[in-house]
């Protein structure tokens, strides 16, 4: 035996797709996030073949022992994920062990990890498992580490394989023969069939290993592992072939599955001395004829301890050293695509600690209109963008002004030139130069108001019903204009829609973060607040105007350069469109939307509030000579100029006609809502004479 040269395998070599790391990056965020225990994966391998070459000067190439791991590589091991697998291809079961930083990733105990995946494939060996599945035999381990925000990929894979001692060698002066010098024609194509019938009535995990014996007639039989006694019950030691699908090219040398099976013939049946058959086909072409046959043997004083062999099979890095990969796909990836991925990472991360109740999914499939695109509207903008929200609409007529871009980040100067751009559509465009991923549009509209009569009534008519289009095609209205009567519209509007309406409002150091409320519908229902002791006894909360006892009129006549700009403290609008934002977010986490009843100041931070996020306040009032907030809850008032039921009902039965007296009086709301009246009786109780000189209580 000693001139029989030593039987030498080709290694496996990992083949990872750009779809493979996508999915380990998407399960980290949504689904593993701190966890960093071990996952089964599936990985596959096709049998080698050698591309000859078609010109006498070339060489030939062989395609390396490739073992890959794809979309499905997540899927559950078994014979449905089998059967997604390419065809002509082999399952092999793995585990991936992916750490949190990099550090892990250096200081982890590879060495436990392999053993481990060594001693599977040794007890499902010991057990006859591995009889039953042979796939069990090819297990592989994965190390990673995944730098999202680089999206990088550090990686190492193991393949282990049991070592014999002593180790098999190529008998017969070790021969290596293709299938053509050692079969006839008509065996091949014996085997070549049956093999293929072999291979559809089995399941994936046990087409890899086979059995092959020659009939009396030449006919060529294929079996299970199974199967080996009575397969081999009538045959010669010298008869019996155990075959396997070869990864490897090499013409000298069989691939890595071969190490393990032939432990595992050895350690069941004694076996010592057998022919190999290393299947090798081209895929789709019936052509088999690289496939090789040898037989090896190892000395018949051999035998296998019931001890775990020791094991070897870390993969060689690109420098032929023992150590680990990396994958950068940053560069492959599409800017637009890798955009929209970072901007929800930092998202995902709050849900691994702080909030994994965060409702990701409905904030980023919410329609935000903003009527106002300028200093408020621009950071309220970008707060939402922050926030993942992908649908946000502008309304503003107003054009880029030289004094708008240091306040007002969406613009820039180019946006003041030649009479300056229009504002809502200027947003827009710069919005998306931002993040190309938003949904966003402009709309040059003039908001009408009360008390500022009509001049052209098809302008006028065509505003608002491009308004009440995009208020109803809308989830959350944010009302981010300059004057008081601009909101009115929109808020009425919201009301009788019963959306969401944010307002925001600006003094020099004062603001205004409110919502308005939504009638809730199912108020007498049983409702679980933890929150509820801390409630005032608020029905219905008001909106901008509740608080009004006076019409909203026209306050742009007569008002000096002082009073025509927003004149606040630069810092104001940062401050009051970030709470503006998350006031909206906080909402979007109530069990009741728009009607969540309002919270009071929460002093006791440990104790439950009604969202994962906090509280629910109905209007912040913002100071900043003293820097400091207060939580106000205000009720509706039937005599609300904008959101009584006595307004609404009226612009459900008359629409544009009563729009229209709107705005041509300045007194028409007072009347129509008993403001007016309430002003007379006032008046009156006024004109009372007191007596001085009647002391009586």
């Amino acid at each position: 035996m000693s001139s029989n040269p030593l039987l030498q395998f080709v290694t496996f070599s990992s083949a990872v797709e750009a779809t493979f790391w996508h999915t380990l990056s998407t399960r980290k965020i949504d689904l593993y996030k701190l966890d960093d225990t071990s996952h089964d994966i599936l990985g596959y391998y096709s049998t080698g073949r050698t591309v000859i070459s078609q010109h006498a000067t070339e060489a030939n190439i062989s395609m390396p022992a490739h073992l890959c791991l794809g979309t499905g590589a997540f899927d559950d091991a078994n014979a449905e994920s089998f059967s997604r697998l390419p065809p002509f291809s082999y399952p092999s079961i793995g585990k991936i062990k992916n750490t949190n930083t990099i550090e892990d990733f250096k200081s982890l105990d590879k060495t436990s990890l392999f053993k481990e995946i060594t001693e599977q494939i040794w007890q499902d060996i010991i057990s006859g498992e591995a009889i039953k599945n042979p796939c069990l035999i090819t297990r592989f381990l994965l190390v990673t580490f995944a730098d999202l925000k680089k999206y990088k990929y550090h990686y190492w894979f193991g393949f282990p394989a049991l070592l014999t001692e002593p180790p098999w060698s190529v008998a017969e002066n070790g021969q290596i023969k293709s299938i053509g010098d050692s079969w006839e024609s008509n065996e091949i194509e014996s085997f070549r069939e049956n093999y293929d019938l072999f291979r559809q009535k089995q399941s994936g995990a046990n087409a890899g290993f086979f059995l092959v014996r020659k009939s009396s007639n030449n006919e060529v039989m294929i079996g299970s592992l199974s199967e080996w006694d009575t397969f081999f019950e009538s045959c010669n030691d010298n008869e019996r072939i155990v075959g396997f699908a070869d990864p490897s090219s090499l013409p000298m040398n069989p691939g890595w599955p071969l190490r393990n099976l032939l432990v595992l013939l050895q350690r069941h049946w004694n076996v010592h001395k057998i022919k190999v058959l290393c299947y090798r086909e081209i895929p789709g072409k019936k052509d088999i004829s690289q496939t090789r046959i040898l037989t090896v043997e190892i000395p018949e004083t051999t035998s296998i301890s019931d001890k775990c062999p020791k094991s070897v099979g870390w993969e060689k890095n690109p420098q032929g050293k023992l150590g680990p990969r990396s994958a950068d796909l940053a560069p492959l990836m599409d800017p637009t695509k890798l955009a929209d991925t970072s901007v929800d990472l930092n998202l995902k991360l709050m849900r691994w600690r702080i909030v994994p109740d965060l409702q990701l999914e409905k904030i980023r499939e919410t329609k935000c209109l903003l009527l106002g695109a300028g200093t408020l509207g621009c950071y309220v903008a970008r707060c939402l963008l922050g926030w993942g929200v992908r649908h946000i609409t502008f309304v503003d007529n107003a054009r880029v002004s030289f004094s708008n871009p240091i306040r007002q980040p969406l613009f820039f100067f180019e946006d003041c030139l030649e009479g300056g751009k229009p504002k809502a559509q200027t947003a827009a465009e710069n919005l998306k130069k931002v993040y190309p991923g938003v949904i966003t549009e402009g709309h040059d509209i003039s908001i009408p108001m009360p008390g500022h009569p009509i001049t052209s009534e098809s302008k006028v008519r065509s505003d608002v019903e491009k308004i009440s289009q995009l208020v109803e095609s809308h989830d959350v209205v944010f009302l981010l204009m300059d004057s008081r009567e601009s909101r009115w519209l929109p808020t009425m509007l919201g009301a009788s829609m019963r959306k969401l309406v944010i307002n925001t409002a600006l003094g020099f150091d004062t603001y205004v973060v409110m919502r308005h409320g939504v009638k809730d519908l199912h108020a007498a229902s049983k409702t679980t607040n933890a929150y509820s002791s801390k409630m005032p006894k608020v029905e219905h909360l008001g909106c901008y105007f509740c608080n009004d006892i006076v019409a909203p009129a026209d306050s742009l006549k007569d008002r000096t350069l002082d009073q025509q700009c927003t004149v606040t403290r630069p810092g104001l609008s940062a401050i009051a469109g970030a709470y503006a934002v998350e006031l909206m977010v906080s909402v979007l986490h109530h069990e009741k939307g728009p009607a969540a009843p309002a919270d009071t100041n929460n002093d006791d931070l440990s104790s439950a509030t009604s969202t994962p996020l906090g509280i629910i306040p109905h209007q912040i009032r913002g100071f900043l000579t003293n820097f400091n907030n207060m939580l106000i809850i205000g009720q509706a008032y039937d005599k609300c100029t904008a959101c009584s039921d006595k307004i609404l009902e009226e612009y459900k039965i008359n629409g544009y006609e009563f729009l229209k007296r709107v705005f041509d009086s300045s007194t028409y709301l007072e009347e129509l809502t008993g403001l007016a009246k309430l002003h007379q009786e006032s008046e009156a109780a006024g004109d009372f004479d007191w007596d001085e000189e009647d002391t009586e209580l």
